[in-house]
């Protein structure tokens, strides 16, 4: 039991040395973020549960009702990034869930994050919920394409270079690791390789057409 709790320690140590080194982003810290962190610290821890974490693209959705499966926690926060993820990770691993399922990095491609930080942030959010809860299965999520042709969330256009180069790294390691990586991103593409307007309302969140094919995506994998 020392033994473990030094491991942890130590891991902690080097975890916060690391992001101390790093270009921060703190934008996720809105009163909405904070809002539903004390939320979600307050929430019973159950067994078995399947949290979706990542974003407004997570939090959007009714993940529970979706998949008719009560285990289900959607743990997304809008304007949610890789470092907020891992500033809450602790409440995430907390219940020791069955399976975290993870979408995050495109607020951080927004707000002009480097593309290696970014990849570094979500390899270190895999390597913190295998620390602290072994027995969970790591599912990772591709980054979106977004469309363009909407004009709502210009910042978050033109950075198909940038989802592409995060998406492919992290495939990468997760087939290094071992760990299931799930590649939505050319699924929602239409002819012209934008996020399809069948699935988007503002080129970059997704409507019922798209959380459907998501959901039969993670159920033809057998993930859900």
């Amino acid at each position: 039991m020392y033994l473990t709790k030094l491991l942890v320690g130590v891991f902690m140590l080097l975890f916060v040395s690391s992001k101390a080194q790093q270009r921060m982003d703190s934008s996720y810290m809105s009163s909405y973020y904070v809002h539903k962190v004390t939320q979600f610290k307050l929430m019973p821890n159950t067994p078995g549960e399947i949290i979706f974490l990542g974003d407004s693209i997570t939090d959007i959705a009714e993940w529970a009702e979706l998949f008719g499966n009560k285990n289900i926690k959607n743990r997304g926060i809008s304007t949610d990034n890789t470092f907020g993820v891992l500033a809450r990770l602790d409440e995430v691993v907390e219940s020791k869930p069955a399976k975290i399922i993870l979408m995050i990095g495109i607020n951080d491609i927004a707000k002009k994050t480097p593309d290696s930080i970014i990849v570094q942030n979500i390899q270190r959010i895999i390597q913190y919920v295998q620390m602290q809860s072994p027995k969970t299965l790591t599912i990772i999520q591709s980054i979106l394409p977004t469309n363009n042709e909407f004009t709502e969330f210009k910042g978050y256009q033109n950075k198909d270079e940038h989802i592409r180069w995060v998406n492919q790294q992290i495939a990468n390691y997760c087939d290094t690791k071992k760990i299931p990586f799930v590649n939505l991103y050319p699924l929602f593409l239409d002819a012209n390789n934008k996020l399809s307007k069948q699935y988007t309302s503002d080129g970059l969140h997704l409507n019922g057409q798209g959380y459907f094919l998501w959901k039969q995506v993670l159920l033809n994998k057998k993930l859900i």
